[in-house]
């Protein structure tokens, strides 16, 4: 363990509790060049991900694959399902890039596609994975409402830091 530096690799799982009507999500973080297993359906000769990475969605009903950190060209595997998929009308405006967003942000005052309502949270799991892998690699169970690891009171010293005096955030 380095406390100076993230790892070469490493495989972070969050497990996220239901919420209303949406069921419990699980979700499996790979980097460094580890890769999740080769889904059966993905026919011989295709590639899995792209040199930046991808993802796999795994539904009830089946997998989506999509390559690159936006997952473009994401795709029904096994292609034949994704022959026999309908696409729904979008209703949901396409972004014309981060950057360019967040200009017509600040100029208009609208919020962007991915503001900090989405970005701040997200931050906050990827952080946690990190605290994670810190703590040796222990399940960690947070409250997020009160931003607190429940269950090892160590690993809140990465969670809060103890300003100098003159200095509050």
């Amino acid at each position: 363990m380095n406390t100076e530096s993230y790892p070469q690799a490493s495989i972070v799982r969050y497990e996220f509790p239901a919420r209303g009507e949406m069921p419990p999500v699980k979700l499996t973080w790979y980097d460094g060049g580890l890769t999740p297993p080769r889904p059966v359906e993905l026919e011989e000769g295709r590639r899995m991900g792209d040199m930046f990475g991808g993802a796999i969605f795994i539904g009830d009903k089946g997998k989506i694959m999509g390559g690159g950190p936006g997952c473009e060209g994401a795709r029904i595997i096994p292609e034949s399902k994704m022959k026999e998929y309908k696409r729904p009308p979008k209703t949901i405006p396409r972004s014309p890039g981060h950057y360019i967003e967040w200009i017509q942000a600040c100029k208009t005052g609208q919020p962007s596609a991915c503001n900090f309502d989405y970005a701040g949270p997200l931050t906050e799991v990827v952080l946690l994975g990190n605290i994670a892998l810190r703590m040796m690699h222990k399940k960690l169970y947070y409250d997020g409402p009160n931003m607190k690891i429940t269950n090892m009171a160590e690993a809140n010293q990465y969670i809060h830091r103890e300003y100098r005096k003159g200095w509050k955030l």
